[in-house]
């Protein structure tokens, strides 16, 4: 029978899931909103980023409401480093879903 090690450097569903969770929580707590969803989640250099939709402001209808994006790094051991909205839209406005191409997060 042959064990699986998990290596230092492998990522597993719960370390996604705790980065999920924490980056919601992390980003609710700074501006005092509510966290609508994870849209990306990446690990550069051994650190994470992630990007958070939140519940701007609610209005009626609904395609009005604004959403903003926010993109938060968080440490190779998920100690929060830091954040920044980086785009505020209506709702109902889809832009650019999936540019040919997409700027690097930094």
């Amino acid at each position: 029978m042959i064990k699986e090690t998990k290596s230092e450097e492998t990522t597993s569903k719960k370390d996604f899931e705790e980065i999920v969770r924490l980056s919601k929580e992390t980003v609710g707590k700074l501006v005092n909103k509510e966290p609508l969803s994870v849209i990306s989640l990446n690990q550069e250099k051994g650190d994470w980023v992630v990007v958070v939709e939140v519940l701007e402001r609610k209005a009626v209808p609904d395609s009005q409401n604004l959403i903003g994006k926010y993109r938060l790094s968080f440490g190779k051991n998920k100690e929060f480093l830091g954040y920044k909205r980086i785009e505020i839209r209506k709702r109902s406005d889809t832009g650019k879903e999936f540019p040919e191409e997409e700027e690097e997060i930094k």
